[in-house]
């Protein structure tokens, strides 16, 4: 055979020896387990000079690309920055990398902390590098590889944008190593990152390490245990196949007849009631029970996910209630050791006391935990550190958890198929199910994952056959310009550059892209609407009019009084005029269409079913069309908005008027240069109320209770008001809050007039909770004038202490016109971040 041949074998002789020869073999060597085909795949292409963009399952060892990305830095002696999505993940990364290579030789920089920032590597969030790139930091000399974990977070509608700001904007010698969770669209964002980088190597690989099997847990009764059932059918190999197990669906049909015939009678009487039936109700398995049953079967650790911060504690209390015990006494032993190790000196006993903390630690030592972000960072680290020592045995985690931490188990459980995203309750997604399920299966321990699904209300097994069998989800931008990101494009670029730059966006290729398909369709409806407008020619009159005509009767009589009367405005009186003026039009329009001369042709019939698809198509393309408009540079036009804004606010000046519009120059005023070292979702209103003398008579107190409104987001998605203004409201606390609301209002008023999309409304409801922190209270008080967790405090604390420091670093620019603020800023950083709000869960 030609495989077998001598050249071929010389050939694959030669390719060895010369792998044998790279850095990435000597890299492969230092490892304790062999490569898979993907990671050297990924390795050589780093080493041959390529950008590597990695798509690969959870688990399956992606971080050995970024790790050999390191190791060339080091060897090279340049810089590498890992770049993560969350703070936790940083802390996580810091430590492996300064295990490995010394504390002496790796940073970090999460914004909490800055750690040996000069160092050759450097851990940090995202957004930290985004402000690096825009600051043109010093420590970004030397920088030859740029990792990006979890680049599929882009996105992320509310932090996604940063991903491809950096991706965009890093040194042209910058090789940035993206690491992604499998998506169906890969090719796409690779084919952008390499137009935007340069040469970029796709790696994919859909193998999973550890094979996943797919279960539903079910119940019979309330009296018996739940019963583990096969989601698919086996093969004769013992592996599961893509059949749906019917086994399954008969069991469930059967505990619906049961529960059909127990609910009889009861079923009846609100039949006779109300006139109709009512759904059967059959059992669903309780959380210590599934716990339990898990455990009997010699399935945990187990995550099991409820989309609940509040389902979460219920379910370690349920567990602790029905007396599960799922550590040994040595076990037991070692936990508290270990959670008394890492809370010492840490917080104080108030504070301890305020977090529950004995009831806490005692669930731990059962063996339970919950992971959410209600919970200070120290308990989640104790938490995630038991769970990787095979400590804690089950830990009832939101989604956030399957953020990248490093927690794999042997099962995951998910108690529904749907959650509730703020304003409703929506179906997970292929990519949501995939990304939760992808923490069953550990490698090098479990020879299987198991993926449970908990049987609920509505359950259907196709459902959950659907979810399992798609293991990508595409990836969509969510980029848009903000008037920070304007002002420090415009600090170095010009004006036609900046608008380039931003037309090389992500999202605007994926609107060019799209823009291809949506001609083609427009072209097709194009010719339609003529095909018909020969079809109804008409000898008797103009047939296009009287259609137009009749559709927009049509619309006034179905319409016209719906519409006027769900108006919010205007008076009873002016509302009966513009009925009046209605029936007139319907009167004008019936006439028109009863005189029409078309009327008259013999043929109308015939005319009228070509003219109604006429009129159908002719909507369909005019809205093609709109959405044409709109992606054509449509990130440029939103830029082109917030210039105009901008100019008007006196941000930017105009230093050149000639030429074309697009060539002129804008130069940054002083103003401009404020709003550049301002990152927030509300950075205008803010540098509009530090201008306007908003702030100026705030004492450091007042200060951080009333930009506490910049970072506060309630979590029932309505904004809320504090219990109360300190000092009144005849108070200063109060004043400012009005003024911050006027700029709010002035500033969505200009976005309004710019078509550009509104703000969420600023909320006002840690007002107090935030001035009473700063006057010295305890936790334990904050917590109880407030239905804040101490998770939610700390998180919303610490992004207000953020706040307070980027008005220090753009004292410059202020100080002059408002002498007071930055004594003021700085002093109460320090009065907001104190205690647990400045722990930073580092060791």
């Amino acid at each position: 055979m030609a495989d077998s041949s001598p050249a071929r074998r010389y050939a694959a002789f030669k390719r060895r020896s010369a792998y044998a020869r790279t850095e990435a073999a000597r890299f492969a060597q230092t490892l304790p387990f062999d490569l898979d085909q993907f990671q050297i795949e990924a390795d050589e292409a780093l080493e041959a000079g390529n950008n590597v963009l990695v798509a690969a399952p959870t688990g399956a060892g992606k971080t050995v690309v970024a790790d050999f990305a390191v190791y060339l830095a080091r060897c090279n002696n340049v810089k590498a920055f890992y770049t993560t999505p969350v703070k936790a993940l940083s802390n996580q990364k810091y430590h492996d990398l300064v295990e490995r290579y010394g504390y002496g030789n790796v940073g970090l920089l999460t914004g909490d902390n800055s750690i040996n920032s000069e160092a050759d590597i450097v851990v940090m969030t995202t957004e930290v590098l985004r402000n690096m790139l825009y600051e043109h930091s010093q420590t970004l000399r030397g920088l030859k590889y740029v990792i990006l974990d979890e680049v599929h977070y882009l996105a992320d509608p509310f932090r996604g944008p940063v991903w491809e700001e950096v991706i965009i904007h890093l040194p042209p010698e910058a090789k940035v190593i993206g690491l992604s969770a499998t998506v169906s669209n890969v090719e796409d964002f690779c084919n952008w990152m390499e137009s935007v980088r340069g040469r970029t190597r796709l790696v994919v690989s859909e193998r999973r390490p550890v094979p996943l099997e797919q279960h539903v847990m079910l119940q019979s009764d309330g009296s018996h245990e739940p019963e583990l059932i096969d989601l698919y059918e086996y093969d004769t190999a013992g592996k599961q196949t893509s059949k749906l197990n019917t086994g399954l669906i008969s069991r469930l049909d059967q505990l619906d007849r049961k529960a059909e015939r127990a609910t009889a009678p009861s079923r009846r009487k609100r039949r006779n009631a109300h006139g109709r039936r009512s759904e059967s109700q059959r059992y669903f398995p309780r959380r210590w029970a599934v716990v339990d049953e898990l455990d009997y079967l010699g399935q945990l650790p187990g995550i099991y996910f409820i989309f609940s911060r509040n389902g979460c504690d219920q379910a370690v209390q349920q567990c602790l209630e029905a007396g599960l015990e799922l550590t040994t006494q040595d076990e037991a032993i070692r936990i508290r050791s270990i959670v008394d190790e890492m809370v010492y000196g840490q917080f104080s006993h108030d504070d301890l006391k305020a977090l529950g903390f004995e009831s806490f630690r005692y669930a731990l030592e059962e063996g339970f935990a919950p992971h959410h972000a209600g919970m200070v960072a120290l308990f989640r680290q104790i938490v995630e550190r038991l769970f990787e020592e095979g400590l804690v045995k089950v830990v009832f985690a939101t989604e956030t958890l399957a953020l990248g931490i490093n927690m794999p188990a042997r099962c995951v459980v998910v108690e529904k198929l749907e959650k509730f995203n703020g304003t409703e309750h929506v179906s997970l997604t292929p990519g949501e199910y995939t990304q939760l399920t992808g923490r069953a299966g550990r490698r090098g321990i479990d020879s299987i994952g198991h993926a449970v699904v908990v049987d609920h209300r509505g359950f259907v097994p196709m459902t959950l056959a659907a979810l399992s069998s798609k293991r990508v989800y595409p990836l969509h931008s969510q980029f848009k310009p903000t008037f920070n990101m304007a002002v420090n494009l415009l600090n170095s670029s010009d004006y036609g550059t900046s608008r380039e730059t931003l037309e090389h966006s992500f999202a605007q290729w994926e609107a060019n892209h799209s823009v291809g398909e949506l001609q083609q369709r427009a072209h097709v409806l194009q010719k339609a609407l003529k095909s018909y407008e020969a079809a109804f020619t008409c000898t008797y009159g103009n047939f296009k009019d009287f259609m137009e005509n009749r559709a927009e009767l049509s619309d006034l009589q179905k319409n016209g009084r719906r519409r006027i009367k769900q108006k919010t405005y205007g008076s009873k009186a002016q509302r009966e005029r513009e009925l009046n003026d209605l029936d007139e039009r319907i009167s004008v329009f019936k006439q028109i269409e009863t005189n029409h001369p078309c009327r008259e042709c013999p043929d109308l019939k015939d005319h009228v079913k070509w003219g109604n698809r006429w009129l159908r198509d002719g909507k369909a393309l005019r809205q093609l069309t709109h959405r044409l408009d709109a992606r054509t540079g449509s990130v440029a036009r939103e830029f082109d908005s917030i210039c105009a804004i901008l100019e008007d606010l006196g941000y930017l000046s105009i230093m050149d008027r000639s030429g074309h519009e697009r060539r002129r120059s804008y130069g940054l005023t002083r103003k401009g240069q404020l709003l550049r070292h301002i990152y927030s979702d509300y950075d205008l209103i803010l540098a509009e109320c530090i201008e306007s003398g908003i702030l100026d008579d705030l004492n450091p107190l007042q200060l951080a209770s009333v930009l506490s409104a910049f970072v506060y987001e309630a979590r029932r998605g309505e904004t809320e008001e504090p219990r109360r203004y300190p000092g009144g409201k005849g108070g200063g606390v109060f004043a400012s809050c009005m003024g911050v609301r006027e700029v709010f209002d002035d500033v969505q008023s200009r976005r309004e007039d710019e078509d550009m999309e509104a703000l969420s409304e600023m909320d006002f409801g840690l007002v107090d909770v935030i001035y009473d922190w700063a006057d010295g209270g305890t936790l334990a008080q904050v917590l109880r004038s407030s239905e804040l967790t101490g998770g939610d405090f700390v998180r919303n604390a610490k992004r207000l202490a953020d706040l307070l420091q980027q008005l220090s670093a753009a004292r410059p620019y202020y100080e002059e016109s408002h002498p007071g603020l930055f004594d003021s800023a700085r002093r109460s950083a320090k009065l907001v971040n104190r205690g647990i709000v400045a722990y930073s869960g580092l060791d």
